[in-house]
């Protein structure tokens, strides 16, 4: 353990949408930001091919140009950004108090106001074909990548209440979904179901999962099995969407932040603040409603404002 420690006036962990666009806001506001970027520098986006949804991009942009953008905004503002990962935490209950971070199992810290943006990791299947066509086909997200696939048919895996949305969403865009369901009904609430089972061009296959996704360079077809006879069976597709829930990557956090079941951290009312004061929180670590780049970005603005207010209370 490195018994030196530096001091930090704003520390902002995680570096997608949500972190840069807090530090963007943080520099402008001589709150002297420092980011580490973690495990991932530029999040979930950086293994996104086509951005065609964030303001400001006409033409689209591919999902790692964009972080480098943003990266290079928050620099021009004075930013520094530091590759490394959070791996404790100890942060103050008082207001005033400075909050202990450790970066890398050796790095010592302290910081009078943290932002956390290190964001939510998809769920996915785990089979080598489905993680060699991430962003040939294979996505986790349909309404960020389902206008890719209009007039086509794709496949979606899930059976809770964001599946049967996302099914929904692509019924619109394409000619035709298969849903996966792993057992033989969904968890989805009764009124998803409905309506899920409502669209004409909604093909659910309960007992189902996948046992390979077809295709080289992009996806072309998924094999299924029926996990209750064996049976195997082919169909032809260019997009499969996995739909099986996403989980914060906030576990360093837990026993001092409030948070739900599932990890998510709980903001109080419509501000970034958490139940510990000058520890704020920011896109996908805290929003498990919407988990768009666009959102996150908001938020972070939200939590760089709110920290600054709160250091103004502080006069550091």
């Amino acid at each position: 353990m490195d018994n030196t420690t530096e001091h930090i006036k704003t520390l902002i962990i995680g570096s997608g949408p949500a972190g840069y666009t807090a530090a963007i806001y943080a520099a402008r506001a001589d709150m002297k930001p420092v980011v580490y970027t973690g495990m991932e520098p530029g999040g979930q986006l950086t293994t996104t091919t086509e951005v065609d949804n964030f303001p400001g991009y006409p033409e689209g942009v591919d999902g790692p140009s964009m972080m480098v953008q943003l990266q290079q905004q928050a620099e021009r503002f004075g930013t520094e950004v530091r590759i490394g990962l959070a791996t404790a935490v100890q942060f103050a209950a008082e207001p005033g108090g400075l909050h202990k971070v450790v970066i890398d199992g050796a790095k010592q810290l302290t910081a009078n106001t943290v932002i956390i943006a290190t964001g939510a990791s998809a769920k996915y299947l785990g089979i080598p074909s489905e993680q060699r066509l991430r962003g040939g086909g294979v996505s986790a997200c349909a309404v960020c990548d389902g206008f890719f696939y209009k007039g086509q048919e794709v496949a979606i895996v899930g059976g809770g209440d964001t599946a049967a949305e996302e099914a929904s969403y692509l019924a619109n865009i394409c000619s035709k979904v298969t849903m996966l369901v792993r057992k033989d009904q969904m968890r989805a609430s009764k009124a998803m179901q409905h309506r899920v089972e409502s669209i004409e061009n909604i093909a659910i296959r309960y007992n189902t999962e996948v046992d390979e996704v077809l295709g080289e360079q992009v996806v072309e077809g998924l094999r299924m099995v029926n996990n209750q006879t064996g049976e195997k069976e082919e169909i032809a597709i260019t997009g499969l969407f996995i739909a099986i829930g996403h989980k914060p990557n906030t576990d360093i956090f837990k026993g001092q932040l409030e948070m739900d079941e599932v990890g998510y951290i709980q903001t109080k009312g419509k501000s970034t603040k958490t139940n510990l004061p000058g520890v704020f929180a920011c896109g996908d670590a805290q929003d498990k409603e919407y988990r768009q780049a666009v959102t996150a970005a908001g938020t972070g603005c939200m939590a760089a404002l709110d920290a600054e207010r709160y250091m103004a209370t502080l006069e550091v």
